[in-house]
């Protein structure tokens, strides 16, 4: 992997850009917003912006890499994959438009309402234990003859979702830091990958991962990619294991790996959405990390941080504090 991940280019990147941004899914640029433009007011030494990805297509930024991979496997499926949510929502937007049948295995922890949403588009949804995933994934393989897209250890998806990275620098040219939360690394390698390649040599990049479910963390501390049996309120960022492509990004280009407990996640979600910005819990984990201090050397620094979906139904909301 560690090859694979050398092979990254800019050039490379730049092209994947502007397959995503013209892919008939209809990806779209996200806004990105000073945070005196909310009515959000943490006392924070910095100047902070959000970049809305809550708002795109889909609601996450799965979609960016689901296009790519989509693109470049359109003469492919069934497909099969495992996911918690978001990317499951994006495969199923996709597999239908492209016309190919496809599954989800899905975390049994994983909201039911994703299940339903994930089926209302055609896709067969199998909900089994998390240790269990890629156990079902490799039968559906081998048995339904389905072609496997991974979630998040796949080149053509971080290649995708560095899009959201040169849509930043659009913005912020040559930001100090930049937080992204991180799941099995794919959105923080993608990012990270194309930020530092677009020159930004002094650019911190922080991923964010929940204290329950911190594989990245775990694999940063033993210098490989590794497992953990995941639980966390925020389940899209709860894999059984760190992707061994985007850990090596991620070592290459990544400055740390900080956590943030459950109840600094909710809460992060209750502050975002009372000004009117309706936030995951996965997509609200970089917000926690900021305003819980978790984020070093930030006094007058230009700090962006990444609202990664915005997929949360009332059910969800209603269980979390005012």
């Amino acid at each position: 992997m560690d090859t694979v991940a050398e092979g990254v280019t800019l050039k490379m990147l730049i092209d994947t850009q502007e397959t995503v941004m013209s892919s008939p899914l209809g990806v779209i640029k996200t806004p990105m917003i000073h945070l005196s433009q909310t009515t959000l007011h943490p006392h924070l030494p910095c100047n902070a912006y959000l970049k809305l990805e809550n708002m795109q297509k889909t609601g996450s930024f799965k979609i960016r890499g689901v296009a790519n991979q989509f693109a470049q496997r359109s003469s492919g499926g069934p497909f099969v994959t495992m996911s918690a949510g978001n990317y499951g929502k994006s495969f199923a937007f996709a597999s239908k438009h492209y016309g190919t049948k496809g599954k989800v295995v899905m975390p049994e922890t994983a909201p039911i309402s994703r299940s339903l949403l994930i089926e209302s588009f055609g896709i067969e949804v199998e909900r089994v234990p998390t240790t269990s995933l890629m156990d079902v994934v490799n039968r559906s393989v081998e048995e339904e003859k389905l072609t496997f897209l991974h979630s998040y250890n796949d080149l053509d998806l971080i290649a995708g979702h560095a899009s959201l990275g040169f849509e930043i620098l659009e913005v912020l040219p040559n930001p100090d830091v930049v937080v992204v939360c991180c799941g099995g690394g794919g959105l923080l390698a993608g990012v990270a990958a194309a930020i530092k390649l677009s020159g930004c040599e002094d650019t911190r990049i922080y991923g964010v991962e929940p204290e329950g479910a911190c594989t990245m963390y775990k694999s940063f501390m033993e210098k490989k990619p590794v497992g953990m049996s995941s639980k966390s309120i925020a389940s899209g960022l709860a894999p059984p294991f760190a992707g061994a492509l985007p850990y090596a990004l991620c070592q290459k280009y990544v400055k740390d790996i900080v956590l943030v407990t459950d109840e600094e996640i909710m809460s992060a979600v209750s502050a975002l959405y009372t000004a009117g910005l309706v936030v995951e819990p996965s997509g609200s984990a970089a917000f926690a990390a900021l305003v819980n201090d978790k984020i070093p050397d930030i006094t007058d620094k230009n700090v962006v941080i990444i609202l990664s979906g915005g997929n949360i139904g009332k059910d969800e909301l209603s269980s979390f504090p005012d």
